[in-house]
Protein backbone atom coordinates (compact mmCIF):
# COMPACT_ATOMS: atom_id res chain seq x y z
CA UNK A 1 0.00 0.00 0.00
CA UNK A 2 1.18 3.28 -0.99
CA UNK A 3 2.76 5.38 1.73
CA UNK A 4 0.51 8.26 2.10
CA UNK A 5 -2.94 5.69 2.26
CA UNK A 6 -1.07 3.31 4.60
CA UNK A 7 -0.88 6.43 7.29
CA UNK A 8 -3.84 7.73 6.65
CA UNK A 9 -5.46 3.99 7.32
CA UNK A 10 -3.11 3.90 10.72
CA UNK A 11 -4.24 6.83 11.69
CA UNK A 12 -7.96 5.94 11.53
CA UNK A 13 -7.62 2.72 13.91
CA UNK A 14 -6.44 5.05 16.90
CA UNK A 15 -4.58 3.91 19.93
CA UNK A 16 -6.76 3.15 22.76
CA UNK A 17 -5.91 4.70 25.87
CA UNK A 18 -8.71 3.79 28.30
CA UNK A 19 -12.45 2.09 27.53
CA UNK A 20 -14.39 4.61 25.37
CA UNK A 21 -10.96 7.21 25.26
CA UNK A 22 -8.89 7.28 22.00
CA UNK A 23 -6.02 9.17 20.91
CA UNK A 24 -5.39 9.87 17.27
CA UNK A 25 -2.60 11.48 15.39
CA UNK A 26 -2.90 13.37 12.17
CA UNK A 27 -1.84 13.66 8.96
CA UNK A 28 -0.70 17.46 7.70
CA UNK A 29 -1.29 17.19 3.94
CA UNK A 30 -0.23 20.81 3.68
CA UNK A 31 -2.40 23.02 5.49
CA UNK A 32 -1.04 23.09 8.96
CA UNK A 33 -4.64 23.05 10.73
CA UNK A 34 -5.93 19.06 11.03
CA UNK A 35 -8.31 18.52 7.80
CA UNK A 36 -12.18 18.39 8.71
CA UNK A 37 -12.54 15.13 7.05
CA UNK A 38 -9.87 13.20 9.36
CA UNK A 39 -11.67 14.55 12.64
CA UNK A 40 -14.84 12.99 10.79
CA UNK A 41 -13.20 9.83 10.15
CA UNK A 42 -11.29 9.35 13.40
CA UNK A 43 -14.14 10.42 15.31
CA UNK A 44 -16.60 7.42 13.78
CA UNK A 45 -13.56 5.03 13.97
CA UNK A 46 -13.88 5.54 18.30
CA UNK A 47 -17.24 5.43 18.26
CA UNK A 48 -17.41 2.39 16.27
CA UNK A 49 -15.04 0.53 18.35
CA UNK A 50 -17.14 0.32 21.24
CA UNK A 51 -20.22 -1.05 19.04
CA UNK A 52 -21.09 -4.60 18.39
CA UNK A 53 -19.34 -6.17 14.81
CA UNK A 54 -22.86 -6.56 13.94
CA UNK A 55 -24.29 -3.03 13.96
CA UNK A 56 -22.92 -1.12 11.18
CA UNK A 57 -23.32 2.76 11.11
CA UNK A 58 -25.89 4.05 9.19
CA UNK A 59 -25.75 7.97 9.63
CA UNK A 60 -23.83 10.60 11.49
CA UNK A 61 -23.85 14.08 12.39
CA UNK A 62 -20.88 16.21 13.29
CA UNK A 63 -19.80 19.91 13.95
CA UNK A 64 -16.58 21.84 14.25
CA UNK A 65 -15.90 23.75 17.61
CA UNK A 66 -12.71 25.20 16.81
CA UNK A 67 -9.89 24.48 14.43
CA UNK A 68 -7.31 21.51 15.28
CA UNK A 69 -3.50 21.70 15.28
CA UNK A 70 -2.29 18.76 12.81
CA UNK A 71 1.01 18.91 14.80
CA UNK A 72 -0.96 17.63 18.41
CA UNK A 73 -2.52 14.16 19.19
CA UNK A 74 -6.57 14.45 19.50
CA UNK A 75 -8.26 12.60 22.36
CA UNK A 76 -11.65 10.84 21.16
CA UNK A 77 -14.01 10.78 24.23
CA UNK A 78 -17.23 7.93 24.18
CA UNK A 79 -20.30 8.30 25.23
CA UNK A 80 -22.41 5.48 25.25
CA UNK A 81 -25.79 7.05 24.78
CA UNK A 82 -27.87 3.68 24.16
CA UNK A 83 -27.93 0.48 23.23
CA UNK A 84 -30.98 -0.82 22.00
CA UNK A 85 -32.68 -3.48 20.43
CA UNK A 86 -31.62 -2.67 16.80
CA UNK A 87 -30.12 0.61 17.52
CA UNK A 88 -26.91 2.07 19.06
CA UNK A 89 -26.69 5.40 19.50
CA UNK A 90 -22.62 7.20 20.56
CA UNK A 91 -21.24 10.37 21.31
CA UNK A 92 -18.22 11.31 20.45
CA UNK A 93 -16.54 14.44 21.45
CA UNK A 94 -12.84 15.44 19.93
CA UNK A 95 -10.63 17.05 22.50
CA UNK A 96 -7.14 18.78 21.65
CA UNK A 97 -5.49 21.05 24.43
CA UNK A 98 -8.04 20.33 26.99
CA UNK A 99 -10.85 22.12 24.81
CA UNK A 100 -13.63 20.27 21.84
CA UNK A 101 -12.64 20.87 18.79
CA UNK A 102 -15.50 18.93 17.09
CA UNK A 103 -18.62 16.94 18.40
CA UNK A 104 -20.14 13.42 16.70
CA UNK A 105 -23.13 11.78 17.24
CA UNK A 106 -23.42 8.66 15.21
CA UNK A 107 -26.40 5.81 14.79
CA UNK A 108 -25.86 2.08 14.37
CA UNK A 109 -28.10 -0.72 13.42
CA UNK A 110 -28.20 -4.28 13.03
CA UNK A 111 -28.70 -5.20 9.58
CA UNK A 112 -32.16 -5.32 8.33
CA UNK A 113 -34.26 -6.53 5.47
CA UNK A 114 -37.07 -3.98 4.08
CA UNK A 115 -38.06 -2.01 1.50
CA UNK A 116 -35.95 -0.61 -1.09
CA UNK A 117 -35.69 2.38 -3.24
CA UNK A 118 -33.08 4.49 -4.86
CA UNK A 119 -33.54 7.70 -6.78
CA UNK A 120 -31.55 6.93 -10.31
CA UNK A 121 -28.42 8.74 -11.36
CA UNK A 122 -29.82 10.14 -14.59
CA UNK A 123 -26.61 12.59 -15.31
CA UNK A 124 -24.84 11.53 -18.64
CA UNK A 125 -21.10 11.83 -16.99
CA UNK A 126 -17.66 10.96 -18.49
CA UNK A 127 -15.71 8.10 -16.62
CA UNK A 128 -12.28 8.44 -14.47
CA UNK A 129 -10.37 7.02 -16.63
CA UNK A 130 -10.85 9.74 -19.55
CA UNK A 131 -10.49 12.53 -16.24
CA UNK A 132 -7.23 13.73 -15.35
CA UNK A 133 -6.52 13.58 -11.41
CA UNK A 134 -6.58 17.02 -9.24
CA UNK A 135 -3.17 16.29 -7.98
CA UNK A 136 -1.57 16.48 -11.74
CA UNK A 137 -3.43 19.44 -12.51
CA UNK A 138 -2.57 21.42 -9.38
CA UNK A 139 1.00 20.73 -9.81
CA UNK A 140 0.38 21.94 -13.45
CA UNK A 141 0.14 25.21 -11.65
CA UNK A 142 2.23 24.84 -9.03
CA UNK A 143 4.33 27.60 -9.97
CA UNK A 144 1.57 30.22 -9.83
CA UNK A 145 -0.16 28.94 -6.66
CA UNK A 146 1.32 31.83 -3.66
CA UNK A 147 4.30 29.70 -1.53
CA UNK A 148 2.18 30.02 1.47
CA UNK A 149 -0.84 27.62 -0.28
CA UNK A 150 1.26 25.82 -2.59
CA UNK A 151 2.38 22.62 -0.20
CA UNK A 152 -1.58 22.74 0.32
CA UNK A 153 -2.20 22.38 -3.32
CA UNK A 154 0.10 19.99 -4.90
CA UNK A 155 0.69 17.46 -1.43
CA UNK A 156 -0.40 13.60 -2.43
CA UNK A 157 -3.79 12.95 -0.83
CA UNK A 158 -4.62 9.29 0.02
CA UNK A 159 -7.78 9.85 -2.08
CA UNK A 160 -7.22 10.54 -5.69
CA UNK A 161 -10.23 12.79 -7.05
CA UNK A 162 -11.19 13.23 -10.76
CA UNK A 163 -13.83 16.34 -11.43
CA UNK A 164 -16.04 16.09 -14.62
CA UNK A 165 -15.36 19.70 -14.86
CA UNK A 166 -12.23 20.85 -12.57
CA UNK A 167 -12.64 24.33 -10.59
CA UNK A 168 -10.65 26.93 -11.66
CA UNK A 169 -8.48 27.83 -8.86
CA UNK A 170 -6.55 31.06 -10.37
CA UNK A 171 -8.99 32.42 -12.16
CA UNK A 172 -12.38 31.08 -11.52
CA UNK A 173 -15.10 32.06 -13.58
CA UNK A 174 -19.28 32.23 -12.28
CA UNK A 175 -20.38 28.58 -12.44
CA UNK A 176 -23.82 26.66 -11.56
CA UNK A 177 -23.76 25.83 -7.86
CA UNK A 178 -22.93 21.72 -9.13
CA UNK A 179 -19.79 19.77 -8.87
CA UNK A 180 -19.41 15.87 -9.81
CA UNK A 181 -16.06 14.61 -8.72
CA UNK A 182 -14.86 10.82 -9.20
CA UNK A 183 -12.95 9.34 -5.45
CA UNK A 184 -11.18 6.08 -5.45
CA UNK A 185 -8.35 5.27 -2.71
CA UNK A 186 -4.96 5.49 -4.76
CA UNK A 187 -4.63 1.54 -3.83
CA UNK A 188 -5.83 -1.36 -2.67
CA UNK A 189 -7.79 -1.66 0.45
CA UNK A 190 -8.36 -4.36 3.71
CA UNK A 191 -11.82 -6.05 3.32
CA UNK A 192 -13.07 -3.90 6.45
CA UNK A 193 -16.25 -2.55 5.58
CA UNK A 194 -15.86 -0.14 9.43
CA UNK A 195 -12.54 0.87 7.52
CA UNK A 196 -14.08 1.95 3.96
CA UNK A 197 -17.10 3.96 5.74
CA UNK A 198 -14.16 5.77 8.00
CA UNK A 199 -12.26 6.19 4.41
CA UNK A 200 -15.84 7.86 2.85
CA UNK A 201 -16.08 9.96 5.56
CA UNK A 202 -12.94 11.45 5.50
CA UNK A 203 -13.18 11.99 2.15
CA UNK A 204 -16.50 13.53 1.97
CA UNK A 205 -15.21 17.03 3.30
CA UNK A 206 -13.14 17.30 -0.32
CA UNK A 207 -15.25 19.75 -2.95
CA UNK A 208 -18.10 20.57 -0.50
CA UNK A 209 -17.65 24.43 0.00
CA UNK A 210 -15.58 24.77 -2.83
CA UNK A 211 -18.97 23.63 -4.86
CA UNK A 212 -20.89 26.86 -2.93
CA UNK A 213 -17.94 29.18 -4.06
CA UNK A 214 -18.88 28.37 -7.53
CA UNK A 215 -21.84 30.82 -8.27
CA UNK A 216 -19.63 33.57 -7.16
CA UNK A 217 -16.24 33.31 -9.55
CA UNK A 218 -13.88 32.90 -6.21
CA UNK A 219 -12.29 29.53 -5.09
CA UNK A 220 -10.17 28.70 -1.68
CA UNK A 221 -7.10 30.87 -3.15
CA UNK A 222 -8.86 34.13 -3.33
CA UNK A 223 -7.14 36.36 -0.95
CA UNK A 224 -9.57 37.66 1.98
CA UNK A 225 -11.52 34.61 1.49
CA UNK A 226 -11.92 32.53 5.10
CA UNK A 227 -13.42 29.24 5.00
CA UNK A 228 -14.40 26.65 7.22
CA UNK A 229 -16.63 23.65 8.02
CA UNK A 230 -19.35 24.43 10.51
CA UNK A 231 -21.19 20.88 10.44
CA UNK A 232 -21.48 17.84 8.57
CA UNK A 233 -23.88 14.85 8.16
CA UNK A 234 -23.71 11.35 6.31
CA UNK A 235 -26.13 8.60 5.85
CA UNK A 236 -24.91 5.48 5.05
CA UNK A 237 -27.33 3.17 2.23
CA UNK A 238 -25.71 0.33 0.76
CA UNK A 239 -22.28 -1.70 0.75
CA UNK A 240 -18.94 -0.07 -0.81
CA UNK A 241 -15.45 -0.10 -1.56
CA UNK A 242 -13.31 3.06 -1.64
CA UNK A 243 -10.67 0.91 -3.78
CA UNK A 244 -13.49 1.54 -6.11
CA UNK A 245 -14.70 4.33 -8.19
CA UNK A 246 -17.23 6.24 -6.54
CA UNK A 247 -19.16 9.64 -7.91
CA UNK A 248 -19.99 11.97 -6.08
CA UNK A 249 -22.92 14.48 -7.00
CA UNK A 250 -22.88 17.94 -4.90
CA UNK A 251 -24.67 20.77 -5.43
CA UNK A 252 -25.45 23.87 -3.26
CA UNK A 253 -28.74 25.13 -2.68
CA UNK A 254 -28.26 28.28 -0.83
CA UNK A 255 -25.76 30.63 0.83
CA UNK A 256 -26.36 33.78 3.13
CA UNK A 257 -25.59 34.88 5.93
CA UNK A 258 -21.28 34.20 5.59
CA UNK A 259 -22.61 30.49 5.03
CA UNK A 260 -23.07 28.06 2.12
CA UNK A 261 -25.14 24.91 2.12
CA UNK A 262 -23.94 21.62 0.58
CA UNK A 263 -25.27 18.59 -0.01
CA UNK A 264 -24.09 15.24 -1.70
CA UNK A 265 -24.67 11.82 -3.46
CA UNK A 266 -22.27 8.47 -3.37
CA UNK A 267 -22.84 6.75 -6.65
CA UNK A 268 -20.69 3.68 -7.68
CA UNK A 269 -20.34 2.24 -10.62
CA UNK A 270 -23.19 0.37 -11.33
CA UNK A 271 -25.40 3.76 -10.50
CA UNK A 272 -26.08 2.26 -6.97
CA UNK A 273 -26.88 5.35 -4.30
CA UNK A 274 -24.35 4.01 -1.10
CA UNK A 275 -24.13 7.19 0.61
CA UNK A 276 -25.78 10.99 1.04
CA UNK A 277 -24.13 13.97 2.03
CA UNK A 278 -24.67 17.75 3.86
CA UNK A 279 -22.50 20.08 4.85
CA UNK A 280 -23.18 23.38 5.91
CA UNK A 281 -19.60 25.76 5.71
CA UNK A 282 -18.66 29.13 6.64
CA UNK A 283 -17.73 31.43 3.60
CA UNK A 284 -16.45 34.39 4.78
CA UNK A 285 -15.11 37.48 2.46
CA UNK A 286 -12.78 39.78 4.12
CA UNK A 287 -12.36 42.95 2.90
CA UNK A 288 -8.77 43.38 0.81
CA UNK A 289 -6.51 45.49 2.39
CA UNK A 290 -5.79 48.40 0.03
CA UNK A 291 -1.83 49.22 -1.58
CA UNK A 292 -0.35 52.45 -0.81
CA UNK A 293 0.58 54.61 -3.96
Amino acid sequence: MRPVLARLVDLLGLERIEEDLFRGQSQDLGWGAIFGGQVLGQALSAATQTVAPDRPAHSLHGYFLRQGDAGRPVVYEVDRIRDGRSFTTRRVVAIQGGRAIFSLSASFQVEEEGYTHQEALTLELPGPETLISEHVLAQGIADRIPERMRARAVAERPIETRAVTPHQLLSPSPAPPRHQVWYRAIDHLPDDPTLHRCLLTYASDFHFLGTALRPHGVSWLTPGLQLASLDHAIWFHRPFRMDEWLLHTIESPSASGARGLVQGRFYDRRGQLVASTAQEGLMRRWPTPRRRS
